[in-house]
């Protein structure tokens, strides 16, 4: 098999041994934050995006090795394993490669070409390829019988040529190389459907070189294929692409005379190859390349839309925390009223209520004087409004209660309620809340995102987040992979108070998972607060390797030792006590005092087992224990009168929050009830590749209107203050499909890029010389 480490080391930029070890450490059942934690010697320092990035390969590979020896082995069982086939396929480097040279010996349905070889006619197609000089109806009458004729001889060759140019390797790899490179994806409206599928009206005649199509448009046009709106098709030159007829020898038929060595020499056999080559381009080959060409455009756009929705999950789940401050959350409500929960610094429930102070019954004095008497009862510190329906009317109430109870000191904030619903009605919140009714459930989960948006968020499934694109669409099971490592990345990174977590919280801490997480909290609710880390060694079923996986995450603040609060795993604690012996200061007295610490010389301190890197993070750690990666708290404050799209006006400057961020730019929430976007070449003065290099989902932010579109509600913003709203802004996507617009049509193919003379020839040599 294929050596595993060298060829990730390569990919990656570092060393075999860094691979090896880190193989062998995740072979062993560490999780990823450990290793990048506390192994960094055996790693030589890898983070955790590029472990991240080993341990996919590391499964693809393993994969691609696992279905290898699968296809060898089914191609030995038939006798057909040759010294140069085993050769390419213990080079294929992909799947796709390996499944090329699998195809001519998957078992199929008897076809016309495997009746022809049974039938003798092989020898026949050889003869003719070998030397076209030849009468075809001569050679074939050789091989004729009472029930063949020289006509069907010549067929059923004609046949077994067009199934060996089908499943020619070589040719298909360097047809599909071409195709991607060269090709064009055609978008075209299926007629009947055009008034129900409106919104992919962008899409209803659009050209767009293959190769070049963004991840959010291609999964637009996708998603209207499948609502059988629109009709894609790969075409492989400018005429096919805009939809005239083309008198050219296609790139595909002078692929397979290339491959084949066939030309027109005016041979007699030169017109009957030809005429199999054409067919077999039209019937097979071309109908196989558009869908695995399709194909690999959604594995990409699939891959991008992933990782977009997974860095959009990162900064939400590391949004800035409120904190420890009592805090009411408000579910907005019409008819069946503003449902509230006051949630005291701890995240318990300590009050509830139901006001109605819109219409039809339009209590607002009676509401006023509750949500008082509610915050001065409670002190309460902050208001936590979900940005649903009646958001901004929510929020408008909650300014005047602040404008006629000053001395509250209330700051109010709108918090987004994605997948509010999808918790209150779950059986965690039955098993958290189960003297709460489903509707007030999503108000405490309002106001606890504010206090601590991880620990909340991970109660709920992050596609029910609403940071993604398309995120229905992608392929889930690696959609759920990225999510899964993203939630444990981040709930790692920030640390875990083991005494106040949550279950869901607790599981998603390295090493740990569902029952270790609801045996730890069983055992706290038993036996009390845990005193230190040692502690939770009595946790039933916790054993040493979980132990030493989680124990680093878990945080004590109040135990006896004050290591335990801080991110310096207990195996480590002899390389602090060697400190205190040296420096001659107690643990206390060393933690925080970051000039002394940084004075020392980490070298000091290593022996065989702690090398300088984990030194220096135990200093560091000790410089500033338990700190939070996560920003500081503030918040946005949207302008007063400004409630509906019908208040914007171009030119105005407003304070948002972004709300999610896309390849093409950033979704801002100003506060209307719909999110404005800034295009991504409004970002800055300055040319970015990717949105997150400038603004991040959670980032308060301050935004010009450019243009609004009461229609299709729409808003236009920029980033950059000084734009003015009169020249034409950025265009931004259409409804449904979250992606740019844009229409190329015939004109978009006219002023495709020409392809390149010879181009397909290299592709093919190149694929033979490999071979």
């Amino acid at each position: 098999m294929t050596d595993i480490p060298r060829r990730i080391a390569q990919e990656l930029g570092i060393h075999p041994e860094q691979v090896k070890a880190t193989v062998a450490l995740l072979d062993s059942g560490a999780t990823v934050p450990f290793v990048a934690r506390y192994r960094k010697e055996a790693t030589g320092g890898l983070d955790d995006a590029q472990l991240r990035s080993l341990e996919e390969r590391l499964g693809y590979l393993r994969e691609l090795d696992a279905r290898r020896d699968v296809v060898l082995k089914a191609i030995e069982a038939q006798g057909k394993l040759t010294d140069a086939l085993a050769a390419a396929i213990f080079e294929a480097d992909t799947k796709t490669r390996l499944e090329d040279l699998y195809r001519p010996y998957v078992k199929k349905r008897r076809t016309k070409a495997q009746i022809a070889r049974e039938n003798g006619l092989e020898p026949l197609l050889d003869t003719l390829l070998a030397d076209p000089g030849q009468i075809p109806e001569a050679v074939a009458a050789g091989y004729t019988t009472e029930e063949i004729t020289v006509e069907a001889a010549l067929e059923g060759a004609g046949h077994i040529f067009m199934e060996r140019i089908a499943e020619e390797a070589d040719l298909i790899e360097a047809l599909r190389n071409y195709g991607w490179e060269q090709g064009f994806l055609v978008s075209k409206v299926i007629p009947e459907k055009a008034q129900e599928g409106a919104r992919f009206r962008d899409y209803f005649d659009h050209v767009e070189p293959l190769s070049k199509v963004p991840s959010h448009r291609a999964l637009a046009m996708f998603r209207g294929q499948a609502e059988e709106c629109l009709r894609l098709e790969v075409a492989w030159t400018q005429a096919q692409a805009r939809g005239e007829e083309d008198t050219t020898t296609s790139p595909g038929e002078a692929a397979i005379a290339r491959h084949f060595q066939l030309s027109d020499q005016g041979r007699p056999a030169d017109a009957w190859l030809a005429r199999y080559a054409r067919l077999a381009w039209r019937a097979k080959l071309s109908i196989h390349l558009d869908v695995a060409l399709k194909r690999q455009l959604r594995d990409l756009a699939d891959a991008e839309a992933i990782r977009v929705f997974g860095a959009n999950l990162q900064d939400v789940l590391l949004a800035a925390p409120a904190g420890s401050r009592t805090t009411m959350g408000l579910d907005p409500g019409v008819r069946t009223g503003v449902k509230v929960a006051v949630i005291n610094g701890q995240g318990a429930v300590v009050d509830t209520a139901t006001v109605y102070p819109f219409p039809p019954q339009k209590r607002v004095q009676d509401t006023l004087e509750t949500l008082s008497a509610l915050a001065r009862k409670h002190q309460v510190d902050l208001v936590a409004i979900g940005n649903g329906t009646y958001s901004r009317e929510t929020d408008a109430l909650v300014g005047e209660l602040m404008r006629l109870n000053p001395q509250l000191g209330l700051t109010k904030v709108v918090i987004s309620e994605a997948g509010a619903s999808v918790y209150s009605a779950s059986a965690l919140a039955s098993a958290e809340l189960p003297e709460l009714d489903v509707s007030l459930r999503g108000a405490v989960s309002i106001a606890r995102r504010l206090q601590d948006p991880l620990a909340e968020l991970v109660k709920i499934e992050p596609k029910a987040i609403g940071v993604g694109q398309y995120q229905h669409d992608v392929n889930q099971t690696q959609l759920a992979r990225k999510l899964d490592a993203v939630v444990e990345d981040c709930v790692n990174a920030v640390g875990v108070d083991v005494n106040t977590a949550s279950a869901p919280l607790l599981a998603r801490v390295s090493g740990l998972g569902t029952t270790l997480a609801e045996n730890i909290v069983a055992f706290r609710t038993e036996q009390g607060p845990f005193a230190s880390r040692a502690a939770l060694k009595q946790v039933p079923r916790l054993g040493p390797k979980a132990f030493e996986q989680a124990a680093g995450f878990l945080r004590i603040p109040q135990g006896k030792d004050p290591l335990d609060a801080s991110a310096v795993h207990p195996e480590a604690y002899p390389v602090v006590r060697r400190i205190v012996a040296d420096t001659g200061r107690d643990v206390r007295e060393l933690i925080g005092d970051e000039a002394f610490l940084q004075r020392l010389d980490p070298a000091r301190f290593t022996d065989e087992t702690f090398g300088e890197p984990t030194v220096r993070d135990i200093l560091t750690e000790l410089a500033k224990p338990g700190r939070d990666p996560r920003p500081e708290f503030r918040t946005a404050a949207f302008k007063e009168g400004v409630e509906r799209l019908q208040d914007l006006q171009p030119g105005m400057v407003l304070e948002g929050t972004v709300t999610n961020v896309a390849n093409f730019g950033a979704f801002v929430d100003i506060g209307v009830h719909q999110d404005g976007l800034v295009h991504i070449s409004a970002l800055s003065d300055r040319f970015i590749k990717d949105p997150r290099d400038v603004v991040r989902a959670g980032d308060v932010v301050k935004v010009k209107v450019m243009e609004v579109d009461l229609e299709r509600k729409r808003i236009a913003l920029t980033m950059r203050l000084d734009d003015d709203p009169g020249r034409e802004a950025p265009r931004r996507p259409a409804p449904g499909h979250h992606g740019p617009r844009h229409r190329s049509g015939a004109k978009g193919a006219a002023r495709a890029e020409p392809q390149p003379e010879g181009a397909l020839a290299a592709a093919l040599k190149a694929a033979t010389e490999r071979r």
